[in-house]
C-alpha cells in the first residue's frame, strides 16, 4: 500500500523541479543571458577588448580580469582619459601591438569634432572674474596667445578665443607631448593637442601653421604654431583645457591677463 504513494510523491517531485527549471530559463531569457553576441572578441576573445560605450579602464579590467595598471602597461595610456569607443585594447604581451590601435591623438580629434558648435561670436567682450582651480598649481599655465578674449568658456564652445593677427606665435601653455598634430578634427581647423599628464591636456586650434608633429616633447612657452583662421571667420586662437577628458574654463587655470 505504500509503493503507490510513494509514487505519487515522486512524480509531484519531479513536477516540481521541471516546473522550477522552466521558471529559471525564463528568467534567463528575461535578463539576455542567451543573447547572441555578434563579436565575440569585443568580449576580449584573441587577446584584444574592443571599448563599448561607458567603459573605462576600471570597468574593462573587471570585464576583462586584467589589472588597470597592466591594462595601461600593454597600451601605452598615460591618460585614462584618452581612449574611445570601439579602441581595440590588447590584453598580454602576446597580442602584436599594432591590435590595439591606441592612438590618443586621435581620442581627442574625435571627441572635440564630436563636441564642436560652429564658429563663435567674433566681438569683442570683457572676460568675468573667476575663481582659481583648486588643481591650478598642478599645470602652472601660461598664456598661449596674446590678445583680447572674444569668446569665453561655457557648455557649447569648450574654451575660450583669443584675438589676434595671422602669424603671431602660438605658445604651449605647458609642457608636455604632443598628443595629436593636423587638421582632421572638422571645425578647428589646423590643430594641435598637447598631454601634460596627470589627467591634463590642453588644446590650441585655428591655426596657421603648426610647428611640431606628434610625439614631440615641447617645454612651456616653446611655439608650436603661428595664429590663423583656419574655419573661423577672423584670426584667432580656440584654446581648451581639458581635465579627465571633460573641458574645464581655461580661465581659472591662466594666470591673469597682462
Amino acid at each position: 500500500m505504500y509503493a503507490p504513494a510513494r509514487r505519487l510523491i515522486t512524480d509531484k517531485l519531479r513536477w516540481i523541479m521541471v516546473m522550477m527549471v522552466v521558471v529559471l530559463l525564463a528568467g534567463c531569457a528575461g535578463t539576455g543571458i542567451f543573447a547572441p553576441v555578434s563579436n565575440i572578441s569585443d568580449l576580449g576573445v584573441g587577446g584584444t577588448y574592443r571599448i563599448q560605450p561607458g567603459d573605462t579602464l576600471t570597468s574593462i579590467s573587471r570585464e576583462t580580469g586584467v589589472s588597470v595598471d597592466r591594462l595601461a602597461s600593454l597600451n601605452n595610456i598615460t591618460n585614462p582619459s584618452l581612449i574611445k569607443v570601439g579602441q581595440r585594447l590588447r590584453l598580454n604581451s602576446d597580442t602584436p601591438e599594432q591590435a590595439s590601435a591606441n592612438d590618443s591623438g586621435s581620442v581627442m580629434v574625435s571627441s572635440m569634432a564630436a563636441s564642436r558648435q560652429g564658429d563663435v561670436d567674433p566681438s569683442p567682450r570683457a572676460p568675468e572674474s573667476v575663481t582659481r582651480a583648486n588643481d591650478a598649481t598642478t599645470l602652472d599655465l601660461v598664456w598661449p596667445a596674446k590678445g583680447k578674449i572674444i569668446q569665453k568658456f561655457t557648455v557649447q564652445t569648450k574654451g575660450i578665443d583669443i584675438a589676434g593677427s595671422v602669424g603671431e606665435p602660438v605658445v604651449a601653455a605647458a609642457a608636455g607631448k604632443v598628443a595629436y598634430s593636423g587638421n582632421g578634427a572638422r571645425g578647428f581647423g589646423n590643430l594641435v593637442i598637447l598631454d601634460h599628464g596627470n589627467g591634463f591636456i590642453t588644446a590650441y586650434a585655428h591655426n596657421e601653421k603648426l610647428l611640431v608633429k606628434s610625439g614631440d616633447d615641447v617645454k612651456k612657452s616653446a611655439q608650436v604654431a603661428t595664429m590663423g583662421q583656419s574655419d573661423t571667420s577672423s584670426p584667432r586662437l580656440h584654446f581648451e583645457v581639458r581635465r579627465n577628458g571633460t573641458p574645464v574654463d581655461p580661465m581659472r587655470y591662466l594666470p591673469d591677463q597682462q
